[in-house]
């Protein structure tokens, strides 16, 4: 096997410094006054021998490893594996590649999630945090890393963040049930103290409360299956037979939702209505087709990456971090047509 080429074989065959082949490799030639001629010879040579530079010793030399860690709660879900990809093209675009995991809303996968991340020394970092994981995400901040929060946020640190509009959202998606006519709305949402998830049950609570109108809620473990989900529902719409309307609070909520109303035999929108949260292509091709409130996925996704890459190209990290709040759409489908309806 050929013996892989090093900075110093390189400066023995051209009897040039180290020093000075490290400087035309890492874009610092014209600084330190660097000769044309000189670049131009160093750069045909590592042409000619296919020579790659070690990541590792590259990143000592600049101080950057071009990599940034994004973790999300799991980047299966339709709506993160979106971000990602979009987060991801942004950032190769920016000369950054993307390390990415999910968390699975776990304290102690996240932590050592966050510690892998420091030994790799990676250059920032985008987050959906699990509650509880607020002493980590302070000590990135008083260690001087860059990090922007996603999707949700900690209101007693001070960093970046980029979330969408929950409360507006939710509250304009039970607006619109009421507007209908619809009479007894329930709530199905995670058992969660995530702040995305306590703006979309405050969104609900405060627009039946403007009405005078009752609120029921079926809060679902966020480690359920889908048939444990399915199960529930089923024995929570049986229970509450008057329910007219349905709001989801995640999409894959909503898919659970469906199969529980096949099972009992309740047609939508004849029957219920349903809306669910964060829009799906599977929501569109579904008969019928169901309202949903649709995120921003590429707003989401380049507000993201900029404000870490803003932070990330500042010589002052932790100085006025932005607070990001993105406005969702509401979009109206045949599941909440109250035409349709069987039954007032």
């Amino acid at each position: 096997m050929a013996k892989k080429l090093s900075i110093r074989d390189i400066a023995t065959d051209l009897n040039i410094s180290k020093t000075t082949i490290s400087f035309i490799l890492n874009g610092k030639a014209k600084e330190n006054r660097i000769s044309n001629l000189l670049i131009d010879k160093v750069l045909k040579y590592i042409e000619e021998k296919k020579f790659k530079p070690n990541q590792l010793a590259k990143s000592l030399s600049t101080g950057k490893t071009m990599i940034i860690g994004l973790m999300v709660e799991k980047i299966s879900d339709y709506f993160f594996a979106q971000i990602a990809y979009h987060i991801e093209e942004i950032a190769y675009q920016n000369g950054y590649k993307i390390i990415y995991c999910s968390t699975d809303d776990d304290i102690q996968k996240t932590r050592e999630l966050i510690a892998l991340f420091r030994e790799r020394h990676v250059d920032g970092y985008i987050i959906t945090p699990p509650a509880g994981i607020e002493q980590e995400i302070q000590e990135l901040c008083n260690d001087g890393l860059p990090v922007v929060l996603f999707d949700r946020f900690f209101p007693d640190i001070d960093t970046s963040y980029v979330i969408l509009d929950n409360y507006q959202a939710s509250y304009d998606a039970v607006s619109y049930l009421i507007s209908k006519k619809y009479k007894n709305i329930a709530l199905v949402e995670l058992d969660s103290e995530q702040t995305q998830m306590r703006d979309r049950f405050l969104g609900y609570q405060n627009a039946l409360a403007a009405h005078d109108m009752p609120s029921l809620i079926k809060k679902i473990p966020f480690a359920n299956s889908l048939d444990q989900t399915v199960e529930e529902l089923v024995a929570f719409m049986k229970i509450n037979g008057q329910i007219d309307a349905l709001f989801f609070a995640t999409n894959y909520l909503a898919f659970s939702g469906i199969k529980a109303l096949n099972q009992l035999n309740l047609k939508i929108p004849e029957d219920i209505a349903i809306i669910g949260f964060d829009d799906h292509e599977i929501f569109n091709i579904y008969k019928p087709s169901i309202t949903a409130v649709a995120q921003p996925l590429m707003e989401l996704a380049n507000q993201s990456i900029n404000a870490l890459l803003n932070m990330m190209n500042s010589k002052k990290t932790g100085e006025n971090p932005q607070k990001i709040i993105v406005k969702a759409d509401l979009i109206i489908r045949d599941s909440t047509d109250s035409s349709q309806r069987s039954r007032i």
